[in-house]
């Protein structure tokens, strides 16, 4: 018998918490819930759920200080859902740990497929590190560093294939663009996303079909990129 994923949801508002164990429930997920940060913490130490829904406004603590504690002992995805939209809430909480963001409010089909997307990465990154990894007709070889397009070898730069190797190790998760700054070159500000951009444009012409609208390397406004393997 297969034991269903459990999933944590953590948030301070009655409806969101009666309506996601509800509808995940349906799904077959198992869920508990919490209503404070502590409290949020404190069951994912102890039941050690598969993943963690967190909101960023509780009652006792912020969200980003629940997401940098369950940080310092657990690798769990979490999927932040917040009300707030400012750009630098996104990115201090991707930079904090987080796995994914949702405005509140989100489509439950939505939220559903980010939920399926970090599990099955979460799965991956315990059996085994991937080496090799596909995005439609694209194919990366990490060992090798060779790059292929519809069987056909596509010529990088070394720096280039960093950047793209880095994306694609972390695909469809958003990375922020201190993050890649900090990756490929260990610039610790981001007074260079400009310089990450013209890296960013090199690759989208040489991989996607049109560069002007990409499918695989997404641009997360003003937050950073992500490396789309699954739509």
């Amino acid at each position: 018998m297969n034991i269903q994923p459990a999933i944590l949801v953590i948030d301070d508002e009655p409806q969101i918490l009666r309506a996601l164990k509800t509808i995940l429930s349906s799904k077959q997920f198992r869920v508990s819930t919490a209503s404070r940060g502590e409290e949020g913490i404190t069951l994912a130490a102890t039941q050690q759920p598969d993943l963690i829904i967190l909101d960023l406004s509780l009652p006792d603590m912020s969200g980003i200080d629940v997401c940098t504690r369950i940080r310092e002992w657990s690798q769990v995805p979490i999927i932040i859902l917040s009300v707030r939209d400012r750009e630098i809430d996104k990115v201090t909480a991707l930079d904090r740990g987080a796995d994914d963001y949702l405005t509140k409010p989100f489509g439950i089909e939505e939220l559903l497929a980010r939920i399926r997307v970090a599990l099955r990465h979460s799965s991956k990154s315990a059996d085994t590190h991937q080496s090799i990894i596909t995005a439609g007709p694209i194919t990366i070889d990490l060992v090798k560093h060779v790059v292929t397009r519809s069987g056909s070898e596509v010529k990088l730069t070394a720096t280039e294939f960093k950047v793209l190797s880095y994306l694609a190790s972390h695909a469809d998760r958003v990375l922020t663009h201190q993050a890649i700054l900090n990756h490929v070159w260990d610039f610790e500000d981001s007074d260079h996303v400009e310089y990450l951009r013209v890296y960013i444009g090199q690759l989208r012409k040489k991989l996607e079909t049109n560069p002007e609208e990409p499918e695989y390397i997404i641009t997360e406004s003003g937050v950073g990129y992500r490396f789309l393997t699954v739509k």
